[in-house]
């Protein structure tokens, strides 16, 4: 499900505003098998300073650019330097309005990456894989057992 979120339906992001968007290499486990998959996201940024200090990252590259050249219209406009087989993460709208606000509120990241200008320098790595369709199913033996006066007094 989806959230259609525009930037005139905001009243504190403008369409200048700053925003940092990232190409991500996801994965989705269809039978078994996973597949690799480029997703671009909104960077908010306390996770783009931790990612400029070298964390490891399934970031490629990332854009700097504004809120109102790629949220222009209904649909988001996917940037010049990423690939035309990418495709935009859920809630794209919603998180890009989100992560523009973080630059707002800390002006200084924004001068990590100047504006229409890529990054690629990053700590790229696929170690630990980020699977989009995951799920953790539970099950009674997972429960740690405790002992058996763990909660009486003694």
């Amino acid at each position: 499900m989806t959230t259609a979120t525009s930037v005139s339906n905001t009243s504190d992001v403008s369409a200048a505003d700053y925003l940092v968007l990232g190409l991500a290499t996801c994965f989705i486990k269809e039978d078994g098998e996973v597949h690799a998959v480029k997703v671009v996201e909104p960077i908010p940024s306390a996770a783009l300073e931790a990612i400029i200090k070298g964390i490891p990252t399934s970031y490629e590259r990332a854009i700097a650019t504004t809120v109102g050249s790629v949220l222009s219209g209904d649909t988001p406009q996917l940037p010049e330097d990423f690939p035309a087989e990418a495709q935009f993460c859920d809630e794209f709208e919603f998180r890009a309005v989100a992560a523009a606000r973080t630059y707002k509120a800390r002006p200084v990241a924004q001068a990590h990456i100047p504006v229409g200008t890529t990054k690629t320098d990053f700590n790229y790595s696929t170690e630990r894989k980020r699977v989009l369709n995951s799920q953790r199913i539970i099950k009674t033996e997972d429960n740690v057992k405790q002992h058996e006066y763990t909660h009486k007094v003694l």
